[in-house]
């Protein structure tokens, strides 16, 4: 067996034939010796015209592959007398460190404030039609946090595949698409992450972990030797020999409690700003290099973007971009507007959005502390969120600006066509956004134009705000154990703790930090 790399025109991309002859040609050997070929990586290349495919086979050279086997989850039976790990948090940093303690023979009890992922779906409703929010079931809580429903992108920074494939191979093992596996740029969509984390959490059941729904932790159990448990809304006490926090950074009330407890958090970077939309065709147009009359070929997928560059001292960057999405109301309490994106597994909405952001350090929120304390730049998302209702007009209508009025500080008589089920309402956004904010958002705006030309022309719309990008805070953690430096017992996890961005690096986060509670019981 041999592996190599190929490049094919777009049009011979999917055909197994042409792969044979190209295995054949950059191997140096006749076609009759390629018995069969394999994909294993796919990824596109549109730096310029014509746009090239890049893959990865496996090649079988005088005699067929071995059998591909397909990812399984499974775990050893537990011991009755399993150790019990509490997880506060059902989203990825929970499941994968649920799925972790089980194969490692600890008993995880995971606890989620909202609602399994089938009846989460019927809590949406009321936010997109009636602009209500259900506090604890929304975008946000419930099975799955966040990522369920917004998106599924499976994008990580981090550089060690082994692990990532890990993640990629149990996603596929209760029902992810197979080619997660393959494509650089994998995304599962939220249509289809519903079914996954439903079969993930009956992995956990399955394997004899604990799943709760309306599980609201509201108090902590703290003993001689450290934190013991956790008390719940309705008075429940949950004990074990961990407690692993792995809440999103939504979540704010926790922070709240763990400042009531006087536990050690620290004030980090995040980045604040706006959903941009485009017609997706002229992202097509601009990334694929096509005609103006020009559609995009059925075998290439909704072309994305990434955007960053520095001004001022401050990141200015696009975020969480929703090739063929849809923008989404993110709130989770009734007096605030926050926007995300989405996209189904197709990506066949015709739009295109992205955050839009710019970094906020802890010195920039120095406004709030006097009254909030460490809290200062929940306050000052809460600050915008709360500026955001107030602009919509009610519900979850979301203040709206078209790029090139924003550009010119003066407010839209009208806003585009959008994907934006709520709908917007012209608002001055560059009146409502901290004045450092909009100064670097605007010329960030002039330097992405010239980047992707027309990006600050006609088509851009602007809704706000973006503002849950990433926790304030950080939950401070010993780097040798990934336990609390004060509270022995607690584990600091995922997104909401400061160290993870996106369902990948949850999951690996949580992952870790279950062998790290292994390593310390």
């Amino acid at each position: 067996m041999e592996t190599v790399d190929v490049i094919l025109p777009l049009e011979a991309s999917e055909d197994p034939d042409a792969w044979k002859r190209a295995a054949a040609r950059r191997l140096k050997v006749p076609l009759r010796r390629v018995a069969e070929v394999r994909l294993i990586k796919h990824s596109i290349d549109a730096r310029k015209r014509p746009v090239k495919v890049q893959l990865r086979l496996e090649v079988g050279l005088d005699g067929p592959l071995p059998d591909e086997v397909l990812p399984e989850w499974d775990a050893p039976p537990l011991p009755r007398e399993a150790r019990r790990v509490i997880i506060v948090g059902c989203g990825p940093a929970g499941m994968f460190a649920a799925l972790r303690c089980l194969e490692l023979g600890l008993r995880p009890i995971v606890l989620e404030r909202g609602k399994d992922a089938s009846a989460r779906r019927f809590d949406l409703a009321p936010i997109l039609r009636k602009g209500t929010v259900i506090e604890d079931s929304n975008y946000c809580f419930g099975e799955g946090g966040a990522g369920t429903f917004s998106d599924g992108k499976l994008y990580t920074r981090a550089t060690k595949r082994g692990p990532v494939r890990k993640i990629y191979e149990v996603l596929v093992a209760h029902g992810a698409p197979e080619r997660i596996l393959v494509d650089a740029h994998p995304h599962i969509g939220s249509n289809l992450l519903p079914k996954v984390v439903m079969a993930m959490r009956e992995s956990i059941r399955t394997a004899g972990g604990e799943v709760r729904f309306g599980a609201k932790v509201t108090g902590l159990l703290k003993g001689e030797r450290g934190l013991r448990g956790v008390v719940l809304a309705d008075g429940d006490e949950v004990t074990g020999e961990a407690v692993i926090l792995a809440t999103g950074h939504s979540a704010r009330d926790i922070y709240r409690l763990l400042a009531r407890e006087e536990i050690l958090m620290e004030a980090k970077p995040f980045a604040v700003g706006v959903r941009i939309e485009h017609p997706q065709p002229f992202i097509d147009a601009c990334q694929y290099h096509l005609r103006r009359d020009e559609r995009r070929p059925e075998l290439l997928p909704a072309a994305r973007y990434a955007l960053a560059t520095k001004i001022d001292g401050r990141g200015v960057h696009s975020f969480c971009m929703c090739p063929g999405g849809f923008i989404v109301p993110a709130a989770t309490e009734n007096d605030e507007v926050v926007v995300n994106g989405m996209s189904l597994a197709r990506r066949n909405s015709p739009f295109a959005n992205s955050g839009l952001v710019v970094t906020v350090e802890p010195e920039d929120v120095a406004a709030f502390e006097k009254e909030h304390g460490i809290l200062a730049g929940i306050a000052y998302q809460k600050e915008l969120e709360r500026t955001a209702k107030r602009a919509g007009g009610g519900g979850q209508v979301a203040p709206g600006q078209r790029v090139r009025d924003f550009l010119g500080n003066r407010i839209s008589n009208e806003l585009p066509e959008m994907s934006y089920f709520p709908g917007g309402n012209p608002a001055p956004l560059h009146e409502l956004l901290p004045r450092g904010i909009v100064k670097r958002m605007q010329q960030g705006l002039r330097l992405f134009d010239r980047r992707i030309r027309g990006y600050a022309g006609e088509h851009g719309l602007l809704l706000g705000f973006e503002t849950r990008t990433s926790s304030p805070l950080r939950i401070p953690r010993l780097p040798e154990t990934l336990e609390h430096p004060e509270i022995s017992g607690l584990f600091p996890c995922g997104e909401g703790a400061g160290y993870a961005g996106g369902i990948v690096s949850a999951a690996l986060d949580g992952m870790r930090v279950a062998e790290a509670v292994d390593g310390c019981l």
